[in-house]
């Protein structure tokens, strides 16, 4: 096949670990990013600058690519079946990436297949909002349907006053979506990676912690999930991949109960946050299959390294100069892995995570978090 050249929409922090883990592989890639100084458009050589909206822009990027991929879900479904028309490869297809990017979409076709979702209603109205919690029961969770992510666009409401809020200022096509709350005790999240041709792999259960809708820190594998648990999380995971014939990572979040069961909450079909573990965690990264993946390679093991995995995200702080921040905390841990993204430091931004491996889960956790406190905070 030559060198291919995989073009990855989008040059967020993602497009950039994966431009990493091509490298040793002879991968080129190509990235259509936002701006110039974007986080993957750092590291990579081959950038075009342009909107990932505009059919020009984005049929000119693809046809000079072996197979497109995405950084993100945001590129409107009916570009990406334009350029499937043309013949370009588009992993994931527009058919699968759509239950990534339409909340009902997602709902209702796992809905059809038994797969564990919360009750759900499309309301149009504040009023419809109020009907559905007073049948269901208060509170409940309002979602817009496009374009929420890291907390953004989700909305607990707890009683008829705060009907009206998940109605103002909503996104074109968007829809709202009603869904009863989960008193979840905790966060799952199942990652696998499934090949053109079929061959899937199930990456450890994780556990993740989140803040204000944004992932903090994931712990692999998950801590008290019995085989049993773990393994039917996996299953499933595998059975909604293959149902929607997704290439690539498909991450499945996951929210457990206190009886030990579990209700899907997102889909992602890309590399993804709860998975950044496995860079330096896993005998093959998310990444690495990712891109595996796409290309229809043969995908490697994701097997755990070893018994324990902490990775805990940075988020902005007082400190501006991560780098500068490196020697304090490389000098106090060597064992610490860090990935820092280029950007400028924004309080609450994820701009880099800290991971620690071992055998004693609450000293892996405890380093994690050191390393990652010393990087948001110069005191």
């Amino acid at each position: 096949m030559g060198t291919p050249v995989v073009g990855i929409i989008g040059g967020g922090q993602l497009a950039r670990m994966m431009h990493a883990a091509g490298i040793g592989l002879g991968i080129r890639v190509a990235l259509l990013a936002e701006g110039p100084d974007v986080s993957a458009a750092q590291v990579v050589h081959d950038v075009t600058v342009g909107d990932y909206t505009d059919p020009a822009t984005v049929i000119a990027f693809a046809e000079r690519c072996d197979v497109v991929t995405f950084d993100h879900e945001h590129v409107p479904p009916a570009l990406l079946a334009d350029l499937q028309a043309r013949g370009v490869l588009v992993r994931p297809g527009p058919e699968a990436l759509v239950h990534a990017q339409d909340k009902v979409v997602m709902r209702t076709r796992l809905a059809s297949h038994g797969i564990p979702v919360p009750t759900f209603e499309v309301v149009a109205t504040p009023e419809a909002l109020v009907a559905f919690a007073d049948r269901t029961g208060w509170p409940v969770i309002a979602k817009t349907s496009r374009g929420g992510y890291d907390g953004k666009g989700v909305w607990k409401v707890d009683d008829p006053s705060g009907a009206e809020e998940p109605f103002a200022n909503l996104a074109p096509h968007a829809q709202v979506l009603a869904e009863e709350y989960i008193p979840f005790t905790r966060e799952l999240s199942a990652l696998v990676a499934r090949s053109p041709s079929g061959q899937a792999v199930a990456y450890p259960v994780s556990e993740s912690v989140q803040a204000d809708g944004i992932c903090v820190e994931t712990t692999t594998p998950a801590p008290g999930l019995t085989e049993e648990q773990a393994t039917a999380c996996q299953r499933m995971a595998l059975e909604i991949a293959r149902d929607l014939e997704v290439t690539g990572i498909l991450a499945v979040e996951l929210m457990q109960r206190g009886d030990g069961s579990v209700v899907v909450n997102e889909l992602a079909m890309r590399p993804h946050n709860t998975g950044h573990w496995s860079i330096d965690g896993a005998v093959t990264s998310q990444f690495e299959n990712h891109l595996r993946a796409v290309l229809d390679l043969p995908l490697g093991d994701p097997a755990a390294r070893a018994p324990w995995t902490v990775m805990h995200n940075v988020l902005g702080g007082t400190r501006t100069d991560l780098v500068e921040g490196l020697r304090h905390v490389l000098a106090r841990d060597p064992g610490l892995k860090v990935q820092l993204y280029g950007k400028d430091v924004v309080p609450g931004r994820k701009v880099g995570h800290v991971t620690a491996v071992g055998a004693d889960l609450d000293e892996v956790r405890r380093r994690a978090r050191q390393g990652a406190s010393e990087l948001r905070s110069e005191s």
